[in-house]
């Protein structure tokens, strides 16, 4: 719970930096300029995920097991040589990238976004050495250094991006060369996050005095790549479906009619103002799997059954009672959270606010599929994950393809391929979860791991209609009624939690300064109790 605490709060305030950096941006780029930026990013997601995904979570799990066994020289054999295939990959990535900017900027219909493609393609070498440090740590629980070097990375993104932008505006140079430089920004940060990484493990103890022995590590490499391709492949599986969203939303727009410059300008719209916001809970999730993965390989590796269902639970639980709740506040109040984020964009923010009540009921899915994902992969049953992600896939292709295609859906039709796509990979996800976790209580507490969270959510979203409608009536002000209507709704549901048994003691006790919390509560319980008695 210290290590979902650390990460979580950290992944709040960068995704809060990340919303701050999109406003001026979108302000000096316009959704055009944003098309170009998010064109290049996206692929250089890609790329990352490709580079990124597996390798961190599988350092993480080999040097969780190897200490719950004691065999600490075998760590620094793994890091060393974690740490070569993460340098490796990074540095024909970031060539492979320089090398073919100009040619995936025409394939996906978008050519002004070469120069943004070069202009990130260093970040994909610095964000390799900077997984490798982040895997080393979680294997260890310290989620520290990863909180802090996302802080790091998303603060330089904001600085360095919103000055090289205002710099090359001022220069007079085109709109794709602006958005390159912006990228520029993006790059920065992740040296600056790469080089704190460095000092950290530079200064950290170490794992043994020992001499290291050559031996062992093509095993190492082995079992690595083992563990870590399965892995990758599932996550790349998600992030080429984003890559196939971008070119088919760029492609059939323009095939039902829409100008390449518009349908660049909605594509912008989208990824700037509707998907970050939509990304935001999702990656609140994230901590959870970052934690779960060392702890449950370790009760894995424990052959205990009770603490392998009590880590696994306790996970999807908390993504549940997290996820539920956003899930239907974002749907209903789409616009006005736009309408707050981007004020001063009220074109981009009217095409916006639709897409993204349409994903807002994704994110309770989105969630569970990173949780449940994680689950697997400790379990080994990494192949599992990539079969229900290529089912998604193909569905959310199709359905996208044909749905945007039609005049009368156009670029809805990627919200809602994205709702079949997380849906499928969240129910085959459970399925396979099955066979895995012992003792396991998910499909016995069905009512209280999601009826319970339902209902509460439910009301906390009514209560919250109840103050906004009044309040938007009288004062004109939507910004005004959805600052009421979010305070009602966090209250309630935290009452309605409480009250139901969402939340249990034993939840409370598990939190940092857990035990004073739980203490007040107790107090306060007993004192209703009392009154109720007296009365």
């Amino acid at each position: 719970m210290s290590g979902v605490l650390v990460l979580s709060l950290s992944t709040v305030i960068v995704k809060i930096i990340g919303l701050a950096y999109k406003i001026p941006m979108i302000a000096r780029l316009g959704t055009e300029g944003m098309g170009y930026f998010n064109s290049a990013y996206e692929i250089y997601a890609m790329l990352c995920v490709i580079a990124t995904a597996g390798l961190p979570v599988a350092l993480s799990m080999l040097i969780s097991t190897h200490r719950e066994r004691g065999k600490v020289g075998a760590i620094r054999r793994i890091w060393r040589v974690a740490l070569a295939v993460f340098l490796v990959i990074g540095g024909l990535g970031s060539l492979l990238m320089l090398a073919l900017a100009r040619p995936l900027a025409g394939w996906i219909g978008n050519e002004g976004a070469y120069l943004c493609m070069m202009a990130i393609a260093p970040a994909l070498f610095f964000v390799c050495f900077s997984s490798a440090v982040r895997g080393y740590f979680q294997g260890y629980g310290n989620m520290v250094p990863t909180a802090v070097s996302q802080l790091i990375e998303a603060v330089g993104k904001l600085i360095f991006g919103i000055w090289f932008a205002s710099i090359a505006l001022e220069r007079g140079l085109s709109l794709p060369a602006v958005a390159a430089f912006a990228v520029l920004g993006l790059s920065l940060g992740t040296l600056l996050s790469a080089l704190y990484l460095l000092l950290v493990r530079a200064i950290s103890p170490g794992e043994a005095s020992r001499p290291v022995e050559e031996s062992g590590k093509e095993r190492h490499l082995l079992t690595l790549l083992r563990i870590a391709l399965p892995i990758t492949v599932s996550s790349a599986v998600l992030s080429v479906t984003r890559l196939v969203d971008m070119t088919l939303i760029m492609r059939r727009l323009q095939a039902i009619g829409v100008s390449a410059a518009e349908a660049n300008s909605i594509y912008g719209a989208y990824t700037t103002l509707a998907v970050p916001v939509f990304g935001l809970i999702p990656s609140l999730i994230t901590p959870i799997s970052l934690a779960l993965v060392p702890q449950l390989s370790a009760a894995i590796e424990s052959r205990t059954a009770d603490g392998q269902a009590a880590v696994s639970d306790q996970a999807i639980r908390l993504t549940v009672l997290l996820a539920m709740p956003a899930s239907l506040g974002i749907a209903t109040y789409a616009k006005p959270i736009l309408n707050l984020l981007f004020a001063d964009e009220p074109d981009a923010v009217a095409l916006a606010a639709p897409l993204l009540s349409l994903l807002g009921v994704s994110i309770l899915f989105s969630g569970l599929i990173t949780t449940t994902g994680a689950i697997l992969q400790s379990y080994r049953k990494t192949g599992k994950p990539i079969v229900s992600m290529a089912v998604g896939a193909l569905i959310k292709t199709v359905s996208a393809y044909l749905l945007i295609g039609l005049p009368g859906v156009g670029v809805y039709g990627a919200p809602i391929s994205t709702f079949f796509c997380n849906l499928t990979i969240t129910a085959m996800n459970f399925w396979f979860l099955g066979s895995c976790i012992p003792k396991s209580r998910l499909a016995s507490g069905m009512l209280q791991t999601y009826g319970k969270p339902l209902a509460a959510s439910v009301l906390a979203i009514l209560a919250s209609v109840a103050v906004y409608l009044p309040i938007e009536a009288v004062t004109d002000s939507g910004t005004a009624a959805f600052l009421a209507a979010f305070g009602i709704a966090v209250v309630c549901y935290a009452a309605l939690a409480l009250l139901m048994g969402v939340v249990t003691e034993t939840d409370l006790a598990r939190l940092p300064m857990g035990e004073r919390l739980l203490g007040l509560y107790r107090r306060k319980k007993q004192r209703k109790n009392g009154d109720q008695v007296g009365g």
